[in-house]
Order: structure tokens, then C-alpha cells, then sequence
């Protein structure tokens, strides 16, 4: 049997990307790192595959888990996001400094995989929103002409003593009022109108953390929200506002839960990607001292990417077939001194260069998100048409570059501080200027970055 029919209907948004469809797709957002799209668009293939597969063979078949290396700020993070985002994956980012061996203060290890569980439900639980939007509607509709025209509590006919006809039928009368009321509600002729609502508020849970609790608080937090009192408040709110707060009451009430969480459950198993950012921080140094935990979280990771069982509020959950991503800059350790069976869960290795120039340039120009762009679009919203010329983006892009080889090189980060810098008075003053053009050239940039960095211990601080 095929497992193709038992997944969720998510997964239709891979059918049709192969690995070269999805590196296109990346390259409209991340400049370069060829390598490194190529190896997460094969691993996202191979999923597909692997669902095309009997149900037998498909559970021998593990995910290839991935290995990124390469200084912050040359796009890690952003292949892995961007790809789930595009495939429609649950997708979460961990840092692996924030988990302590089990018995230490921190995080326990499988706390990561509820996470993913918890963004798995928020992606069905919005699908599903979709899918109820149009009854949902109707039902606010519906709501609203209730407040607005009450039903009258007697429809018995009413009849003439003094000649024995029957008068107007009363239900009838409404009926017209009612319809008539409906279409002025739909053509928004109500909107001012003020209605009384009841909006039920749950009490708030109490909240436990530190390693060997979040178990404990999963539990209690389940137990106590079937249990905890409801409150009930009356508001009074203009329709336009109150048609917001029906529509959500009725598309909660149309939901689901529980296959929501099973279709969760399964979208985590089969398409989940666990990003797990400076893995190689865990890697014991030769002070012992201060790295305790450091082995043991480690040796906590091996059976969550080996593949267990781990249970979270929602049900139990298989991470068999999650995919891992790794990274880290690893300029202090190497990836051979991670455990042995560690490494052994991370086959591909995929190393991602230090960003040039010319990366620099293209990411100020090419991508559909572009940080130019973004800025223009910013100073837009105040009346100010903002450009840049040719020499002002080779100027921003030979200052990133110098300022990343005499400092710490942070990678395209970098040019989220030049640019601020270049742009903060243009940024300030720009609500006064109402409108106008304004076109950022290369000595506009200069007289505002060439002190700063020309002072290494200055651009230090400030670049």
C-alpha cells in the first residue's frame, strides 16, 4: 500500500517541485550557496519519493540529514526557512546552546520536537480555517441579524374578533424586515450600528519551566485547561467590529480539534524540518569545567535524530523521519569532533562560502526582498521616492566587505548597520519632507560611513 494516500493534504505542494524548481525558487531570495540549495532540495525530494513507495520499504528509508558549515550571516538559516515556507513544511529553528543535559538547568532536548508539533497544528489549524471561512460567514452573518433584529418570542397569528379574518401572519413580517436587514448588513449600510456581544475568556494557566519540568507542565497545562473556569463578558461594539470577534468564535467553533491534531502529528512526522543552529557549540573544548553538559547534550540529540518517540499534549509523535538540519561555523572545532554517532546521523556535509563583494552587491539588488527594496518601500508610506544608484550600491557593498575582513565577519548582517547608518537622517526627517525624490548616490554614502569606518576601533561598535 502506498503511502501517498495516508499523508496530509500539504504535501500536494511538493508533487510538482523538482530539486531544480526548488533551487530556482530559492535563488529569487537567497543569492549564491549553490551547494548548500542543491543538497536541502534533494533531501526535500527524496521525501517525496519516499512517500511514492510501498509502506514497507518507505519506513526503512531515513531522511538524510544535513550538515551546514559556514560563518554566520551567509545564509544558513534563510535556505532552511525559505524551503519550508515554500513547501509548505512545519519548520522550526533551535539554537543547540539553549539545551543542558537532562538533570541540568536548561531545556530538555525533545522540548524541540513539541515545538515543531505546536507549528505543525498552526499550519493545519489555518488550512482548516480556510476550509470552514465561507460558513463561518455565513454563520456571523446569521449572528449578527439575531442582535440586530431580534426574533419576536411569539409568532402565534393573531386574529380580527370584530370580522373573524385572519390578520397579517407576524412571522411573515419579520421575515421581510429580516431580509431586508440582511442586505443592508451585507452591503455595509450597518457597519456603525452598535450590537452587545458575550466573549468567553479562559482563565490563564499556571506556567512551570527548567529542565525535567516542561514534561510536568505539559501535562498539568493539558489538565488544567479542560478543568480551569470560563468568564463571560458583555461588550458592546460597533458591527464592523463585532462581525471580527463572531467570525472567530464561529470558525473556532467549526474546527476540529482532535483531527487537527492527528493531521498535525502526522505533517510533523513526515514533513518536518528541525533546524538546529550552533551544533558545534556543543562540542566539549579542553576546559572541562565549563563544559559539563556540553557531551551530554549531545548524547540527549543522538536518539531524537536517530529517531524516538516522543510524547507531547497532542498525542505521540515519531521522529523517524524529521529532517535535521545542522549548522554551525565550527571555526574553533571540527565536525569530526562531534560524537561519532552524531556525525554518523548527518551525511551530508555541505560547506556555504564567506560572502564577497559581489554577493554583496547582488544581495542589495537581486532578491525579491532586497534590503534596498525593503527601505524604498519603508520611506514610500511617508511621500519619499528613494533610489539608489549603481556607484552608491558598489559603495555599500565595498564597505560590508572591508568592515566583515577587519572585524567579525557577520556575514550579510552587515548590511543591516551600514545601511541604517547611511539611511538614519534621510529616515528621520523624511515625515517632515511630505514628498520628494531622493536618490542615494556613492558620495552620500561615503560622507557618512568613511569616519566610522576608517576608525577600526569605532566601526567596531558602530559597523
Amino acid at each position: 500500500m502506498s503511502l501517498v494516500t495516508q499523508q496530509p493534504s500539504l504535501l500536494s505542494e511538493l508533487d510538482s517541485m523538482t530539486p531544480r524548481e526548488l533551487v530556482a525558487r530559492l535563488d529569487k531570495y537567497i543569492i549564491g550557496q549553490d551547494q548548500a540549495k542543491r543538497a536541502v532540495s534533494i533531501a526535500i525530494r527524496n521525501r517525496w519519493r519516499r512517500q511514492q513507495l510501498p509502506e514497507e520499504m518507505a519506513q526503512e528509508i531515513a531522511p538524510k540529514n544535513i550538515l551546514m558549515i559556514g560563518p554566520t550571516g551567509v545564509g544558513k538559516t534563510e535556505i532552511a526557512r525559505r524551503l519550508a515556507k515554500l513547501t509548505g513544511a512545519p519548520f522550526i529553528k533551535v539554537e543547540a546552546t539553549k539545551y543542558t543535559e537532562v538533570g541540568y538547568y536548561g531545556r530538555d532536548v525533545e522540548s524541540m520536537v513539541r515545538e515543531l508539533v505546536e507549528n505543525a497544528i498552526a499550519l493545519v489549524r489555518e488550512k482548516e480555517r480556510k476550509r470552514v471561512e465561507e460558513k463561518a460567514k455565513e454563520k456571523t452573518n446569521e449572528r449578527l441579524l439575531d442582535l440586530l433584529c431580534p426574533r419576536p418570542v411569539n409568532f402565534d397569528m393573531v386574529v380580527d374578533s370584530s370580522s373573524d379574518e385572519q390578520m397579517e401572519d407576524p412571522s411573515a413580517s419579520y421575515e421581510r424586515t429580516r431580509a431586508k436587514m440582511k442586505q443592508m448588513l451585507q452591503a455595509g449600510e450597518l457597519d456603525n450600528r452598535t450590537v452587545e456581544i458575550s466573549i468567553e475568556q479562559k482563565a490563564a494557566p499556571v506556567m512551570f519551566s527548567g529542565a525535567g519540568l516542561e514534561q510536568m507542565d505539559m501535562d498539568f497545562q493539558g489538565v488544567l485547561e479542560k478543568f480551569m473556569p470560563k468568564s463571560t463578558t458583555h461588550r458592546e461594539l460597533p458591527v464592523s467590529e463585532a462581525r471580527k470577534v463572531i467570525f472567530e468564535q464561529e470558525a473556532e467553533s467549526l474546527l476540529e480539534s482532535e483531527k487537527i491534531n492527528d493531521e498535525a502529528i502526522k505533517l510533523a512526522e513526515n514533513l518536518g524540518i528541525i533546524f538546529i543552529d550552533e551544533i558545534d557549540k556543543v562540542i566539549a573544548s579542553e576546559s572541562k569545567n565549563a563544559d559539563v553538559s556540553r557531551q551530554g547534550v549531545q548524547r540527549d540529540l543522538l536518539p531524537i535524530v536517530e529517531g524516538t518517540t516522543v510524547q507531547t499534549k497532542y498525542g505521540y509523535i515519531k521522529t523517524d523521519h524529521i529532517l535535521f538540519v545542522g549548522a554551525g561555523a565550527f571555526h574553533k572545532n571540527q565536525p569530526s569532533e562531534l560524537m561519532p554517532e552524531l556525525q554518523g546521523r548527518f551525511p551530508i556535509r555541505v560547506e556555504l562560502n564567506a560572502l564577497t563583494k559581489n554577493d554583496f552587491i547582488r544581495i542589495l539588488t537581486e532578491p525579491r526582498n532586497s534590503l534596498t527594496r525593503q527601505y524604498e518601500a519603508l520611506l514610500e508610506t511617508e511621500g519619499v521616492n528613494l533610489t539608489f544608484t549603481e556607484d552608491a550600491i558598489e559603495q555599500l557593498a565595498s564597505f560590508a566587505f572591508q568592515v566583515n575582513q577587519s572585524t567579525q565577519n557577520i556575514g550579510a548582517r552587515r548590511l543591516y548597520t551600514i545601511l541604517e547608518r547611511v539611511l538614519e537622517e534621510l529616515s528621520f526627517e523624511a515625515p517632515d519632507m511630505k514628498m520628494g525624490n531622493v536618490s542615494i548616490n556613492a558620495n552620500y554614502v561615503k560622507e557618512r560611513i568613511d569616519k566610522v569606518a576608517e576608525d577600526e576601533d569605532l566601526s567596531k561598535f558602530i559597523l
